[in-house]
């Protein structure tokens, strides 16, 4: 079904353009008449605006235009949906940026100011001054959960007879478990850059995810058609899920550039990252399992309760692994989210697997103490040979190879089992694992390929490339099946105008957008044969018995290249099986019983993703992910003082993301083994299992070296030191 050629690992065909300065990100785009735009925002938490003050603004040097919600510029497509609160199952309003004078969460946009450079829009927006008439607010999760509601798409889930059968298991435990809210923070802002050319013609410059997603959002807020739009997003600096909506924030300075008739550029602050571009929601989970003394799980029950905003409801997949894992026989699961004062969150790497595995993975490895088995052979005992949620045949599964794989190379036999039993000097030494699951989806895409005359072949869709190193996948990709050389190859990406394509999220982008690759170069091969051509030695040749050359040929035909577009989509595979990636993660880590500091000394992470189409990317995309996850299990931890409903480390000196000294020697293991039926290639993505699951492998490795369950992220002294 594949292709079993293969090649040397390839660099990243843009990692040149990228360390020498030549990419160019969205902020770095400067057109004739740009103006700049700064935001102000809310002191308060909820409440209404009582005045505004913009006088002084409005006369400061430079400054063109200050807009609140007494003058903002019409958005068409969002006067089409008025505040309701009917398809929001938690309560609330919509929200529309400087629509109202309402105040729904801190940090909330109450005007733009736009001038003819940065350094005046900021002083003009340091001269807005606001009166507010404040009410009660609410931020804290922990104290509003008896406002939890089922979200609409996520209904309750059991499987078997009893729903509480791990009451009457032999061995039971029962614990709970809380991510804080983590933020995306990103290298590069957020922002847009927006280029009205006539009244219905738009041209914008944004970090997204995804160009075409970015194109509909806009279209359909200024009511105007797809094809009058032009997004371009070729390089991103990082993304991590808060690329995948184009926010309020965006769709306003568009509005101000057309109300303007003049370029405006948003460049957001950090502090305002943490309030306007989502965030890993705040989430408290209980598990529940029970198991017989063999060590054969016998029920589940999994409940988790996140926030979401009180004008938005979100909901992410937090108990969709538990669901098919491990092979149990009864499991119940429950999801709610509560609706608070806060910004929206939105998916964060790994997104609700990630904050789901925690407390699952913490969970087995807690049972198979208890019941006095390895973790590791505690897992392979429950192993699920096929789907039990969907009771279907994974259409491949080599976690058992994984486990054997990972343990071997981290050394996990020659432990001693026993918590805080082994030590470094004066150090106490752990060992935890963990597994990591999520779904090996493909959407449609679509890729157009150009053969030029001198053998060089310029492929495009309108995918994104958050950093994983898109490009250079499909380059390889498309190398494998024509036999090109790589520097003949050129892979062109972020704009809306080339064939449609999905957003960069949910481990998908190999899969959809190499699949139409494959499919496009494979139709590609098929045109050349039958104008009596062939890829060969690199090369295009005349076929055996054919003499006229490539350009011979196009010449008799009038073109100057040969051209090829194809779309790809999965068919009917992706209903008969399971179609899942699969990671495993080995953690040892060094924790000081004195100062509760915890050092992570070594990772092992194994991935079962199918077929590598690109070995060094897929490297630094594990590598990646389990610094993520360092930072998930140890770092990170987004704090409001619920007084004011205000985030008070919303900055890099006092939000901690894993820097180098935390980040030890990472060793990747890829099985390698082409899934038969997720693609042409055999590839499964792997964005995401390179961090879901591991922040548990870190807790488990803390309860080895210490004997004490932390069950609180992140996993910080004073945890350590109070349990």
């Amino acid at each position: 079904m594949g292709t079993d050629k293969k090649s040397e690992p390839l660099n990243r065909v843009d990692g040149r353009a990228k360390v020498t300065g030549k990419a160019k990100y969205f902020a770095e785009f400067e057109v004739p008449g740009l103006t700049y735009c700064v935001m102000v925002t809310s002191t308060i938490t909820r409440g209404t605006i009582t005045t505004i003050d913009t006088k002084n603004a409005e006369r400061a040097p430079g400054v063109l235009a200050v807009y609140t919600h007494l003058n903002m510029p019409a958005v068409p497509g969002w006067a089409d949906q008025p505040n309701s609160n009917a398809k929001l199952p938690s309560g609330g309003e919509k929200y529309r940026m400087l629509g109202s004078n309402k105040i729904l969460f801190n940090g909330q946009p109450i005007a733009l100011v736009v001038a003819n450079t940065l350094e005046r829009a900021q002083y003009g927006a340091s001269l807005v001054t606001a009166t507010y008439n404040k009410t009660e607010h609410q931020t804290d999760l922990l104290k509003n959960t008896q406002k939890a509601a089922m979200p609409g798409r996520f209904g309750d889930y059991t499987r078997g007879e009893q729903k509480e059968a791990y009451k009457t298991a032999p061995v039971t435990i029962s614990a709970d478990y809380t991510i804080p809210v983590e933020v995306h923070n990103p290298m590069e802002l957020a922002g847009i850059l927006a280029i009205w050319e006539g009244e219905d013609q738009l041209k914008v410059y944004a970090k997204t995810q995804g160009v075409k997603a970015t194109q509909r959002t806009l279209a359909g807020a200024f009511k105007i058609p797809e094809k009058n739009i032009q997004v371009y997003s070729e390089f991103v600096g990082g993304g991590f899920g808060m690329g995948l909506r184009t926010w309020p924030q965006e769709v306003a300075v568009v509005a101000a550039a057309r109300q303007l008739k003049k370029p405006v550029k948003l460049v957001m602050t950090r502090q305002q990252m943490f309030s306007l571009v989502g965030h890993r929601p705040y989430t408290i989970q209980h598990i529940s399992m029970g198991a017989d003394k063999d060590g054969q799980l016998q029920g589940i029950y999994h409940e988790a309760t996140a926030e979401t905003a009180n004008y938005d409801d979100f909901t992410e997949g937090t108990v969709a692994m538990t669901r098919f894992m491990y092979g149990c026989p009864n499991v119940t699961t429950k999801y709610r989210i509560v609706p608070l004062d806060r910004g929206v969150p939105i998916w964060m790497r790994g997104p609700g697997e990630a904050t789901g595995a925690f407390a699952l993975e913490s969970a087995i490895d807690e049972m198979a103490y208890k019941v006095n088995m390895d973790p590791l052979d505690f897992r392979v005992k429950n192993f699920a040979a096929t789907d039990p949620e969907k009771n279907k045949p994974f259409s491949s599964n080599n976690l058992k190879e994984a486990y054997q794989l990972g343990s071997e190379q981290i050394g996990w036999h020659k432990r001693n089992r026993e918590p805080r039993s082994m030590k470094d000097g004066e150090w106490l030494v752990g060992y935890g694992m963990s597994t990591g699951v999520f779904g090996a989806h493909r959407g449609e895409s679509t890729c157009r390929a150009q053969l030029n005359a001198d053998g060089t072949l310029i492929l495009q869709s309108a995918t994104s490339d958050i950093g994983p190193g898109t490009s250079t996948a499909m380059v390889q990709i498309a190398h494998e099946v024509t036999g090109l050389p790589i520097k003949k190859i050129r892979f062109e990406l972020g704009d809306a105008s080339l064939p449609p394509s999905g957003s960069q999220g949910g481990s998908a982008t190999v899969s959809s957008v190499g699949s139409a690759v494959f499919d496009t170069c494979t139709a590609l091969k098929a045109l050349l044969t039958e104008a009596g051509l062939a890829f060969e030695d690199g090369t295009v040749k005349p076929v055996a018995g054919k003499t006229a050359t490539m350009q011979e040929v196009l010449t008799a035909q009038q073109k100057t290249f040969f051209e090829v577009t194809k779309s790809s989509k999965g068919g009917a595979e992706q209903d008969k099986y399971s179609m899942y990636s699969f990671s495993i993660h080995f953690a040892e880590v060094r924790v000081h019983p004195h100062t509760g500091v915890v050092r992570v000394k070594r990772v092992v992470t194994v991935a079962d993703s199918g077929r590598i189409v690109s070995p060094k990317t897929a490297a630094s995309q594990m590598i990646g992910g389990v610094t993520g996850g360092i930072g998930m299990a140890l770092t990170e931890e987004a704090v409001i003082d619920h007084r004011y409903g205000r985030f008070v480390n919303n900055n890099l000196g006092d939000y901690h993301v894993p820097v180098s000294a935390d980040v030890p020697h990472i060793e990747t293991i890829f099985i390698d083994k082409p899934d038969p039926y997720s693609n042409p290639m055999g590839s499964k993505g792997m964005g995401e299992i390179a961090l879901i699951g591991f922040s548990a492998a870190v807790a488990n490795a803390v309860y080895h070296a210490t004997g004490k369950r932390i069950r609180e992220l992140p996993i910080t002294p004073d945890k350590i030191l109070s349990a």
